[in-house]
């Protein structure tokens, strides 16, 4: 009985910490939207909710740019971004995927928690991959802060392309995906905005 009470009491707390880790404040959430208008420094865009924002670049503000690519743009040694759903055997199925360009390796490496689109909390995962099996789709590890990841690409999953860009492509009716703060002052500054080109919608 003791045992059962210490098993029943152990798998509680893993579910705990598991539902933590999800709900925790480190969750990236990115806005998405459109851009309505750009006038100097600011940048005023509809919500996917419809709402208003009006946010500020600033001269350390990140503008990428985001191109259609394909699934046979994925190999061995690129740096990517998956957001993707843990399955039950532990591997990620990707949502998305986005391959830097070679001036981007680096960005944002790591294991996260992250909003999807569609406001569940999936998992970002960018790092370097490693084995890389195709098959139906792809099959890779990302390799990331010593650490590494088994994810499944089906076929039919949207890959793009992210490389450098600045104010340019910012325009009205251009779909956007961004990450921004307060300021001291209350405004809304841009840490990172990636623009889709040629009516690209980011699917991240």
């Amino acid at each position: 009985m003791a045992m059962s009470s210490r098993f029943a009491g152990a798998v509680l707390s893993y579910l705990f910490l598991c539902c933590s880790a999800f709900a925790a404040d480190n969750v990236s959430r990115p806005t998405r939207g459109t851009i309505e208008s750009v006038n100097g420094n600011s940048v005023q865009i509809i919500t996917r909710q419809g709402g208003k924002l009006d946010v500020k670049l600033t001269n350390q503000s990140k503008i990428n740019s985001i191109t259609k690519a394909k699934i046979s743009d994925i190999k061995a040694n690129s740096f990517i971004g998956t957001a993707a759903a843990p399955q039950a055997d532990g591997t990620l199925k990707a949502l998305e995927v986005h391959v830097f360009s070679p001036s981007l390796r680096g960005n944002g490496e790591g294991f996260n928690p992250f909003e999807s689109a569609d406001g569940k909390i999936n998992t970002m995962t960018n790092g370097t991959v490693g084995k890389l099996v195709n098959n139906n789709g792809r099959t890779l590890t990302i390799k990331f802060n010593n650490a590494e990841k088994t994810v499944i690409i089906p076929d039919d999953v949207p890959v793009v392309l992210i490389t450098p860009s600045d104010r340019s492509v910012l325009m009205p009716g251009v779909k956007v995906i961004l990450f921004f703060m307060k300021d001291d002052k209350g405004q809304s500054v841009i840490r990172a905005i990636s623009a889709g080109k040629d009516g690209i919608t980011p699917p991240m």
